[in-house]
Formats: structure tokens, C-alpha cells, sequence
């Protein structure tokens, strides 16, 4: 998804013009191909680049000696896949760091791990995405191995397909050689924070006021972020967000990306695929930390890139 920007969201000092120029120079034949892969107009290329380019010069003022774990949230639709294959490209192609990159939503559990939660512990874990639903052994496990991977090490990224709602066969999984200089873990929730019990009282929406009425599960997910997502987010070193303006654009960009899903997946192929009406339930199991997060997130976030409903960066803050 595309968006449209200016340079002036940046501090000049992050990338002065003759530094973009050079950089936009060499890495120009491959961001345009990247852009026709994501079927993105080539007349967004330079726009886009005065995103991209300079928030790649952000993450090298950041690196250290050792390896960089950048964590990057957004909400559904806000665009996070996309910024972070073409930080990864600008990166490699302009910088000339080894990054590799995956998702939370890469370690979602298996639909039998989640039928199995949803028996013992709560309906509502049958489906996929709250704090609860994601093996978060696998991402620690993942991602200390990557950070401390030996030159010919191979590292397999674990990797989920949507589509079908389960977790891609292992042989099917990416795998990175040697040590990356730099880690992009990106998600909607990665580096949220658990909510006050208190703020767990009342329900935010139907899906909790009929469904979670005694509020076990809310606090079954409040209380995994204060656990285990506590450790694997305490291996980030940096936090990007992507704040969207609100719930109404995150249900309009989570359509347009299910219509997107749909597009790519076969007729003749299984799949889970949602309608209208599947999706705004979906997006219900959400709401909740969704709207915490945008509440609370850009406070402490060391780099905040602020949305309109439109789907464009209207301005960069830096802590």
C-alpha cells in the first residue's frame, strides 16, 4: 500500500539532500522493481523514496557494534509488511547491511494449538492474533539464534500462511546465512504493553459484551503480555510505530488487505478467507489493544510516523 509524502517530515540532519541524491541514485533500478512487485505505481517511487530512504539512514544511526533488533508496530492495514521490505532493501542495496526480517504474525501457533486453547482455556483463542496466539518461544528462540549465528550458520524464519489459517510445513520456511547485522520484527503488537486490570473492567465492543461477558479472556491476554511477550519484546533494541488515526481506518485497510489475500489465493485452493461481516468480527478480537496501543505507544516509541485516513504520512517524531 502505497503513501504520499514529502521530505519534509524528516529533520534535514537525517539525510541532507546530497546524501538522498547519491543514495536515490544507487538503489533507484532496484526500488523500482520492488514497487512493481508490490503492484505499486512507479509515479509514487520519489514520494515513496522520501520515506524510505531517510528512515533507512534513521536505523544506521542506530547500529551498534552488535546486532540491531528494530521492532516495528502498526495496526492491521497500516502498511508495515510493505515499509519493511523496502527498509530491508534500502538497507542492504544502499547500505550494504545483511537484514533479515519476519513477522509476529510468522509465530502464530498451529490452528491445533489454538482448537486446543480454545477448549481449555477460552473460545475466543481459536482465533488467530491476540497476545496468547502466537508461540513466542519460537520468536525468542528465532531470533537469539540470527543474533548470534556464526558466518555459515542457517537460521530458518518461521512463516504462516494466512490463507489456509495455519503455520507453513518447516521445509517451506526462509532461511538466513550468518549473523545479520540487522533484525526487522515487525507486528501490530510487537512492543505492546499489558493494560491496568482496572481498564479490563467494562467491554470496549460486542464481541467482549457477548462473548467475553465475565472478561477471562481479556485478562488471559493482558496477562500474556505481562508474561512471555514481556521477554520476547524485551529483545528489541529500537521501536518504530506506524500510527494509524484511529479504528475506522484500521477496519478499511484490513478489508482492503483480506481483498488483496483473496486476489493472490487460488479458486481451486482451502482457504479461510473472511466476508464483511467475518472481518469486522475479526477485527473485534483486536480493538482492545489496538486502541491502548495508539493511545499509548507514540510516548515512549523511539520513532513514531504518524497516518492519515488516506493512508498518508503526514509527519515524522522522533524521540
Amino acid at each position: 500500500m502505497s503513501a504520499i509524502v514529502t521530505r519534509s517530515i524528516w529533520p534535514a540532519e537525517i539525510l541532507p539532500p546530497a546524501e538522498f541524491d547519491q543514495l536515490w541514485e544507487r538503489i533507484r533500478p532496484a526500488f523500482m522493481e520492488r514497487l512493481r512487485t508490490h503492484r505499486i505505481d512507479e509515479n509514487s517511487a520519489t514520494t515513496l523514496a522520501a520515506v524510505y530512504l531517510p528512515l533507512a539512514a534513521w536505523v544506521r544511526r542506530q547500529k551498534s557494534a552488535d546486532t540491531l533488533v528494530l521492532g516495528i508496530n502498526g495496526a492491521q492495514g497500516s502498511g508495515k509488511s510493505t515499509l519493511c521490505d523496502f527498509l530491508q532493501l534500502v538497507l542492504g542495496t544502499g547500505f550494504g547491511f545483511h537484514v533479515a526480517g519476519f513477522s509476529i504474525d510468522d509465530i502464530y501457533k498451529t490452528r491445533a494449538e489454538r482448537e486446543r486453547l480454545a477448549r481449555e482455556v477460552h473460545p475466543l483463542l481459536l482465533t488467530r492474533g491476540v497476545p496468547g496466539t502466537h508461540d513466542t518461544e519460537l520468536g525468542l528462540n528465532t531470533l537469539r539464534s540470527l543474533k548470534t549465528a556464526d558466518p555459515e550458520t542457517l537460521t530458518p524464519l518461521p512463516a504462516f500462511d494466512k490463507a489456509r489459517d495455519d503455520r507453513k510445513p518447516s521445509t517451506e520456511w526462509p532461511v538466513v546465512r550468518g549473523r545479520p547485522d540487522i533484525i526487522i520484527f515487525e507486528g501490530w503488537c510487537v512492543g505492546a504493553l499489558p493494560q491496568s486490570d482496572d481498564a479490563l473492567a467494562l467491554p470496549i465492543n460486542e464481541l467482549e459484551k457477548n462473548e467475553d461477558p465475565d472478561g477471562s479472556w481479556r485478562r488471559y491476554v493482558n496477562d500474556q503480555l505481562k508474561g512471555d511477550y514481556a521477554t520476547l519484546f524485551g529483545e528489541l533494541n529500537r521501536l518504530i510505530m506506524l500510527k494509524a488515526p484511529g479504528m475506522d481506518s484500521v477496519f478499511e485497510w484490513r478489508s482492503l488487505q483480506e481483498r488483496k489475500l483473496a486476489e493472490k489465493t487460488a479458486s481451486n485452493e482451502p482457504h479461510r478467507l473472511m466476508d464483511a461481516a467475518a472481518l469486522r468480527r475479526f477485527i473485534m478480537h483486536y480493538e482492545r489493544l489496538t486502541r491502548h496501543t495508539l493511545a499509548e505507544m507514540p510516548s515512549r516509541a523511539d520513532l513514531t510516523l504518524y497516518l492519515d485516513e488516506h493512508h498518508q504520512f503526514t509527519h515524522a517524531h522522533i524521540k
